[in-house]
């Protein structure tokens, strides 16, 4: 007698036009329609979930926001003020009821501009912590115009879903931290008629995020197809904060201050201009005459700096903040039952170091971990009960270095 061939119960297939037929008491399905009963299960549960509402009491005040900000960051003042009135008044354009009036709370997206190893990023982490919202960094170096190899700007409401469990309603009121927004500048003064693969194009296609749209994501990224499901999510209530070294703009802003050198008294404010530090003069202009394209320039209209690191900072960011590079060490070595110590001068060397090669706070973790790899390598197997790095220590091991360099 033969034998009957099993159909799947939800699209008819039998079992040999299949990959895979589940059998069950009286029913069967096959591999495809299980996938496809799993995706709707999941898409079923995540609209179902509701966020988690925000209480006005619970939010927290800027003040407390910026103490917060400086156990783990060391100055940048003023930076950190404007970051923490921004998300504040972000919280407080979530909360906001229909008042009866016609005042609506626009959101103001934020630019941070400060050289490399000024804590820019580590500011956006830190922040993170202290946040009832969901908050992702993306880098804004592999966005390319749609079409090209890399990312689409999309990509980046597709980790903003995926910190938010995909929860679109969380989502929709979450915080992005763009880092290296200078990376897409346009590479020319003048607007580009042909392609700018990763510059104009990249701009242009940001504007409807920053400016809030309802945009389609595709839900695990990647390049959009015309099968693939998207999932809608509305930018209006997202507020972006973008961070850039923007290197080179300190002439921009130098050429602007020399062109209104015009009469005695215009020389003698010349004078007052702090030569050494540029950067706290910058301006919208100068924005625009690096390379990003006026529109962009209006959609964020809080524009912040970050003062370049001297010695003395360099030295507190070793030892004070939470998270010092010091303190991890010590707490690395007191897990192997060893007591770890640094001399003053010791702490001297590294941020003289850092300053020579001009690596900011970066350069900071790099003379460390020069310095301590050797002694990692050995103390686990030799158990010594102290360990001291003094000057000369530090001196020797990073002269290896140098040697390299020259």
């Amino acid at each position: 007698m033969a034998k009957t061939p099993k159909h799947c119960s939800f699209c008819g297939r039998d079992e040999k036009e299949v990959g895979l037929l589940l059998t069950g008491l009286e029913a069967h399905i096959c591999d495809e329609c299980a996938e496809r009963v799993a995706e709707f299960i999941s898409e079923t549960k995540s609209a179902a979930r509701k966020a988690p509402e925000l209480k006005a009491e619970e939010l927290p005040k800027p003040r407390e926001i910026k103490e917060f900000l400086d156990q783990y960051v060391i100055g940048q003042d003023e930076a950190k003020k404007n970051l923490s009135v921004v998300v504040y008044n972000h919280y407080k354009r979530l909360l906001q009821k229909d008042a009866g009036d016609d005042v609506e709370i626009e959101k103001s997206n934020v630019v941070m501009v400060g050289p490399t190893g000024t804590g820019k990023t580590l500011l956006a982490r830190t922040i993170a912590k202290k946040l009832h919202v969901p908050f992702t960094i993306v880098d804004a170096t592999v966005f390319t115009e749609a079409g090209y190899v890399g990312e689409d700007i999309e990509s980046i409401l597709t980790r903003l879903l995926q910190v938010s469990d995909y929860d679109v309603a969380a989502a929709e009121r979450g915080i992005v931290f763009i880092d290296e927004i200078d990376k897409i500048a346009r590479k020319g003064d003048n607007p580009s008629i042909t392609r700018d693969v990763s510059g104009e194009g990249v701009q242009q296609g940001l504007l409807k995020l920053l400016e809030g749209s309802v945009v389609n994501v595709p839900p695990q990224g990647g390049r959009k197809h015309p099968e693939q499901r998207m999932i809608a999510v509305d930018t209006r209530n997202i507020l972006f904060i973008c961070g850039g070294a923007f290197d080179g703009i300190e002439k921009k802003i130098g050429a602007r201050l020399n062109t209104k050198s015009v009469g005695y008294s215009a020389s003698k404010d010349i004078h007052k201009i702090d030569r050494s530090n540029l950067l706290q003069y910058v301006a919208p202009q100068d924005l625009k005459s690096f390379g990003l394209i006026p529109e962009i320039i209006g959609r964020l209209p809080i524009l912040t700096h970050l003062e370049p690191l001297d010695r003395a900072s360099l030295k507190r960011i070793l030892t004070e903040p939470k998270n010092s590079i010091v303190k991890q060490y010590i707490k690395l070595f007191a897990m192997d039952g060893v007591k770890l110590d640094f001399t003053d001068e010791a702490l001297d060397v590294f941020v003289d170091k850092a300053i020579e090669f001009k690596l900011g706070a970066r350069g900071l973790r790099s003379m460390t971990e020069t310095v301590m790899m050797d002694f990692m390598f050995d103390v686990p197997s030799e158990h010594p009960k102290s360990l001291t790095i003094d000057k000369e220590t530090a001196l020797s091991k990073i002269g290896k270095i140098e040697k390299r360099i020259v």
